[in-house]
């Protein structure tokens, strides 16, 4: 059966949003264009931008179960973003000088007893994606309908926040792409790790509650990992449709 990308996502502010393209241009050694670009620096962090930091110094879905809900559509020529959520008016700013908007917003997401939000901070040359290399996230749908099937409930693959989804891989088939160059359209990505996996994924993409066990659903294969992180190691567009080849 031929693997094919089905879909593609970005993040344009870390755990603030998502929105799925159609079309992307990978570049060796980057993140994918505008994922994580931003990121909501709390207030008992020192990140400014100015380099990359993990991701505990940052609000995020994994502490504030609301944040999973917000979509985000971003207008690349003038830089803003529009952040909807099914409990709020819809809100639109320029992250670069509008931080001040965006902790307004979504500030009381965060709940009690956790670090507030602060600041809003521009990465300044890869995005703040989780691992400390730049990094694209592939994703196989067959891995998500065996959760599923274990969960024993449909669940929505916005809880993994991944990049690029794939279809027509066997189940976890991408554990075993670890260190081996994979073909996604124009490009070529080598996966280099697995994704461990956190309390985010118990979160509701509709609606921001927390409604199902995925850590031990994942736990039933011994481990709590989804996806892989993937270096680019060459540079190309990828389209939904493409086909993926493990080279």
């Amino acid at each position: 059966m031929t693997i094919a990308v089905s879909q593609i996502c970005r993040h344009p502010i870390k755990s603030h949003g998502r929105e799925t393209i159609a079309e992307v241009v990978l570049t060796a050694g980057s993140t994918l264009p505008y994922d994580r670009l931003w990121a909501v620096a709390h207030d008992q962090s020192d990140a400014d931008g100015s380099a990359w930091v993990p991701c505990q110094n940052f609000s995020r879905g994994s502490k504030a179960p609301a944040l999973g809900a917000i979509t985000a559509r971003l207008d690349e020529a003038s830089g803003t973003v529009t952040l909807s959520h099914p409990d709020r008016e819809d809100l639109n700013l320029d992250p670069d000088t509008e931080g001040a908007k965006l902790i307004d917003w979504a500030g009381d997401m965060i709940p009690e007893g956790r670090a507030r939000s602060a600041r809003v901070v521009r990465a300044a040359d890869r995005g703040f994606t989780d691992s400390d290399f730049p990094s694209v996230t592939l994703c196989n749908l067959s891995s998500h309908r065996a959760v599923e099937q274990r969960v024993g409930m449909p669940l929505s693959v916005h809880r993994w926040r991944g990049n690029i989804w794939i279809d027509g891989a066997a189940p976890w088939e991408e554990f075993d792409w670890m260190d081996h160059e994979i073909r996604v359209g124009e490009a070529v990505l080598v996966p280099r790790e697995r994704t461990d996996r956190c309390l985010a994924t118990h979160n509701n993409p509709d609606t921001g509650r927390r409604d199902a066990d995925i850590l031990s659903a994942l736990e039933s294969w011994d481990h709590q990992d989804f996806s892989v992180r993937a270096e680019v190691v060459r540079g190309g567009t990828v389209r939904i449709g493409d086909e993926v080849t493990p080279l």
